[in-house]
């Protein structure tokens, strides 16, 4: 089996006949016929039914289609880098990346590469569930602490903290015993405790508020309605002006970002390019400086 018995399936099963793939590639309709017919034989499968009005893809050849259209679109773009000596990235960068993060900073992390990378156009997808890179065709994803994964390789890039927060009206409890507070916490909070600079401090937070998003659990706790659990980036602006005080850190929690491609394609210039932009935009690898 060769890239070439698979790339003229594809060219064929794309241009929907072999007379219209005939005439858009300059091959004859008998050389491509053979080379799906070898394909066939060699699979052990029927990839495509043959009548009078053309050509129509199997069931198995629409499962072979999806899978290899991205993989061989990049291998052609690696060969052609390769033949002209081109390294500067280019065409669709697909990106998954969480709610949250989408919301505070891919909008301006998108427009900034694309100046730097004009001939790169980006799409960016806010997901929290974990997708399928090669199956949703996602060049890269961006993952909050991701779990190890043999098929995705990657960089961290950038590094928060979980802090505790309250607005200046509430009185910070003194160390001591456990101390029980009116808590604005996450739709998925279990009954448990705030574990502050390693012990310092220990909170037993009691749920007024619950929310689905460090939005409105910020938003919530700027009105004064409680002690907040959140990410030290969303909440970092409202604590340098004074609108939010930070009662403690949590220990032994530190979100870490990852930046994430498939390891089963190659590394295409413009997933390269995106990979270091990620890691040059957050030096100090904080999130609170940067977005």
């Amino acid at each position: 089996m060769s890239l070439n018995d698979l790339d003229d399936f594809l060219l064929v099963a794309a241009s929907g006949g072999l007379g219209k793939a005939s005439r858009a590639s300059g091959k004859s309709k008998a050389t491509l016929s053979r080379r799906i017919s070898d394909l066939e034989e060699q699979l052990g499968v029927r990839l495509v039914e043959r009548s009078s009005r053309g050509l129509m893809l199997t069931a198995a050849g629409q499962v072979l289609a999806s899978r290899i259209e991205a993989p061989l679109g990049e291998v052609a773009e690696a060969m052609t880098a390769t033949r002209e000596g081109v390294t500067v990235p280019r065409g669709r960068l697909r990106i998954a990346a969480p709610v949250l993060f989408s919301q505070l900073a891919m909008g301006g992390i998108g427009a900034d590469f694309s100046a730097a990378y004009p001939e790169v156009s980006i799409e960016v997808v806010a997901e929290d569930r974990l997708v399928d890179l090669v199956e949703e065709q996602f060049d890269v994803v961006i993952r909050v602490n991701p779990s190890p994964d043999s098929n995705l390789v990657g960089r961290c890039f950038a590094k928060d903290r979980l802090v505790v927060v309250a607005a200046p009206s509430m009185t910070v409890p003194e160390p001591g015993a456990v101390r029980q507070v009116p808590g604005i916490v996450a739709s998925t909070f279990q009954p448990g405790y705030w574990d502050l600079d390693e012990g310092r401090l220990v909170l037993e937070p009691l749920p007024r508020l619950r929310f689905s998003s460090f939005l409105m659990i910020r938003d919530a706790a700027l009105a004064g309605a409680g002690a907040a659990l959140m990410p030290q980036s969303i909440a970092w602006s409202h604590l340098a002006r004074g609108d939010l005080v930070q009662w403690g850190i949590i220990s032994g929690a530190e979100p870490a970002l990852w930046v994430l491609h498939t390891s089963r394609r190659l590394a295409a210039p413009k997933v390269r390019a995106f990979v270091e932009f990620m890691c040059a935009r957050y030096p100090s690898m904080s999130l609170v400086l940067k977005g």
